[in-house]
């Protein structure tokens, strides 16, 4: 008999099996059994195995520790669809549970395992590097252990696991815990803007709190404290705080003297740290002749983001040894975890198309580092696929990234030296290889939580073209600030050619939404951004167009825009926005809904549009940061509130000092927007925004057009309500009543 290659075998044995089967796995099951509901396998991937183009995989309740690789694809109209049975919980891990900890002192333990445990791959030997990684001077694994399904941090080093007060931002699990200490020093007693000074190298100092706990914080280069209309007689002063700590968010409290010293503030956060983390506070305060000191004092709500301790390993030839400090709790009495498998539902090979995964909750992952240039690997990933359906489901704690719609790999893969130009090698590699909309992207995300990635919570560099991502929710993003690097987002895109993201929401994430080169025909639409340490929105030296509408941007930071070619309305802005041109990279434009590159080009800034925006906030929101921009700049139709100011070049805008009521309330599961508008917000003498109306791109000469080249009109506010022609007002939504409303978002 003839050898048959695997693909002319799956045709063979499709073709002798036209109709579509259901496969059944259940934890009581068996991988001798044919898969039926009767006899059901014991593990996913002999279902995987076994299913052909049209078959649907239901796996029972339980917990299955494995990686599923699925061996071949559907086609459009005989998907194979990996399920969780309607109505159980299935969850798949990609940790094992480990035994045998023996206590070394005090609340730290080590474990010593076989190498033979993890297999041909061990985490622990995987460092983390690659293209635009950023180690901070120090070795990451893709290796973790988990106490309960939380992951504990890694420590540089054994010493600060051993030590009972390791250096580094390693939050506590809960208690007072001492963020930083800053001093205050007046030049003199009557001075009404005192000099602020700082103890040892940038102001770091790791002091001991007295009400216990550990210090979790620092002051960074460019970290600062600002006083504004101080008052030495004890009027009203407003304290701004930066600092570059991560944990899960309580109460700040500014003390004198020290921690057990006199509060002379308070702050409720959601959370601390960040490069664009702000903290306000309104206090009074009376100091007197000499250096006072100043404490912020940290209580920690104990909530899911709290480390619950600090691991480090060694691996050796036959065995590993892993010591780890588990804060307050003892490992011989909880489940403890650690990582064996670098992914968890992610073919080994591209070209594996439409497939379906359905409801699971898919944790524990030693997924590498996945920059644009190089092979990107989620929790879950469809590996340089078409037409992949990722819904229902629950994803976290994924060393990188959660799920990723990314590249291939190749002998390229981290070798672009960090450059443009690397990158664009990597586009024209990408297109010879089959990068267009028959043959790559199209995927559908929607209905997910994922949180827990310290790189991306959804990565995609080419491979999210022509995708639809909506309605999920993700949150705690690159929160622990161990490594950094320029691929870190709640999503980070490269290449979103008429990609549609929709209807999400992104919060306590280290950026929201990152739209990084060749973001043309993407459309970012009626999402809710909220207590992200940095901006909202990046877009990243793209040509356009592209279009951002019915967006809520409620954190500290909107937008920061390098690129040209948006279009922004209908969005609310309580954040600042920041942009520039990028003179010194050359990105690629295309031909109108195509991957193909139709030239290279500079972002010059500006040429963007922004209509029917309402900005709301102090004087850093709003779109004055135009007015040296190079490009032309319409905008028309906004509405200012408070300190928010217009740029130069807005026509007929709405300037109303008062601010109103603008809140984010969170009630159990439902989100409330509490909305005060001044009066003269309501005035609805606008028009229906259009592809018409937003006129064409300077670079790419493009319309503001759907994917399918179908003309846009956002004649429909955040609710999918009407909007009526010459009836129009700032903001996302169509209508707004005199007094106090209480809008339900969700």
């Amino acid at each position: 008999m003839r050898w048959l290659g695997p693909v002319m075998l799956a045709m063979t044995v499709t073709a002798a099996r036209m109709h579509a089967v259901e496969l059944h796995v259940a934890v009581t099951g068996s991988d001798t059994n044919p898969g039926t509901r009767a006899q059901p396998f014991r593990t996913i991937q002999k279902a995987a195995d076994t299913a052909m183009p049209g078959d649907t995989i239901t796996v029972h309740a339980g917990l299955y520790r494995e990686r599923v690789n699925p061996p071949r694809g559907g086609s459009p109209d005989r998907r194979i669809v990996y399920r969780a049975a309607p109505g159980e919980r299935v969850e798949i891990r990609g940790s094992e549970v480990v035994t045998g900890w023996k206590r070394v002192r005090d609340d730290v333990w080590s474990v010593t395992i076989p190498n033979t445990f993890f297999g041909a791959f061990n985490p622990f030997a995987d460092e983390i590097r690659g293209d635009w990684f950023d180690p901070l001077g120090r070795v990451h694994h893709t290796g973790a252990v988990y106490l309960d399904g939380a992951w504990l941090a890694e420590a540089a080093t054994l010493e600060q696991v051993l030590d009972p007060e390791p250096a580094g931002p390693y939050p506590a699990a809960g208690g007072p815990t001492l963020l930083n200490v800053a001093w205050l020093r007046p030049e003199r007693a009557d001075a009404r803007r005192p000099a602020v000074s700082y103890s040892g190298q940038f102001g770091v100092r790791n002091a001991p709190c007295d009400e216990g706990g550990e210090c979790i914080g620092w002051i960074e280069p460019g970290d600062w404290v600002r006083y504004d209309s101080f008052d030495f007689s004890g009027g009203a002063r407003r304290i701004e705080l930066r600092v570059a700590s991560a944990t899960s968010g309580g109460v700040i409290e500014l003390r004198l003297d020290k921690p057990t010293g006199p509060i002379i503030g308070t702050a409720e956060v959601p959370h601390t740290g960040g490069w664009q983390s702000w903290i306000s506070v309104e206090s009074r305060i009376r100091p007197t002749r000499g250096v006072r000191t100043l404490c912020l004092v940290f209580r920690d709500r104990g909530d899911v983001n709290a480390s619950p301790g600090v691991w480090f390993a060694r691996v050796g030839p036959a065995d590993t040894t892993v010591w780890a400090r588990f804060i307050g709790a003892d490992p011989t009495k909880r489940q403890t975890e650690v990582n064996v498998r670098r992914t968890v539902f992610y073919p080994d090979a591209p070209g594996r198309d439409w497939i379906t995964v359905r409801g699971f909750t898919m944790r524990h992952a030693a997924t590498p580092w996945a920059p644009p240039t190089a092979e990107q690997i989620g929790l879950i990933g469809t590996h340089w696929s078409r037409g992949w359906i990722i819904e229902d489901c629950v994803i976290s704690h994924s060393i990188c990234s959660g799920i990723a719609l990314g590249k291939h790999g190749d002998e390229f893969d981290n070798t672009s030296a960090n450059t443009a130009e690397g990158y664009v090698r990597t586009i024209e590699r990408a297109l010879a290889r089959g990068w267009n909309r028959e043959t790559i992207g199209g995927h559908i995300v929607r209905n997910n939580t994922i949180s827990h990635c310290e790189q991306a919570g959804i990565v995609g560099s080419l491979g999210a073209a022509f995708c639809t991502i909506t309605n999920n929710t993700i949150h705690d993003i690159h929160i622990r600030r161990l490594f950094s690097g320029a691929e870190m987002a709640g999503i980070k895109f490269h290449g979103a050619v008429d990609t549609v993201i929709q209807g999400n929401r992104i919060r306590r994430t280290c950026m929201g939404l990152w739209l990084d080169w060749m973001a043309q025909g993407t459309r970012v639409t009626r999402n809710l951004f909220s207590d992200n340490l940095g901006p909202d929105l990046f877009v990243e030296v793209n040509h356009g167009p592209f279009l951002v509408d019915h967006n809520l941007f409620l954190s500290p930071a909107s937008l920061l825009d390098v690129s040209e070619g948006g279009a922004y309305a209908h969005n609310l802005f309580l954040g600042a926005i920041t942009t520039f041109p990028e003179p010194n990279r050359e990105t690629p434009y295309h031909p109108a809904h195509s991957t193909q590159l139709a030239g290279l080009a500079t972002v010059r800034g500006g040429d963007d549009r922004f209509v029917h925006n309402l900005f709301a906030g102090p004087a850093s929101v709003g779109l004055h940061v135009y007015d040296g921009a190079v490009g032309p700049l319409i905008a028309e139709g906004n509405a200012y509130l408070g300190g928010a100011r217009p740029s130069s070049r807005d026509i007929s805008p709405v300037v109303v000092p008062d601010i109103g009521l603008i809140r984010l309330v969170e009630k159990g599961r439902s989100l409330v927007l509490q909305i005060q508008p001044p009066p003269e917000l309501l005035k609805d003498d606008r028009q229906v925004v259009s592809t018409h109306t937003l006129g064409r791109t300077r670079l790419a000469n493009l319309p503001y057009e759907a994917s399918d080249g179908s003309p846009i009109t956002l004649d429909r506010d955040w609710f999918g309500k009407l909007r009526q022609a010459g009836a129009v007002i700032p903001g996302p939504f169509a209508t707004l009543r005199n007094g106090r409303s209480a809008i339900r978002l969700r």
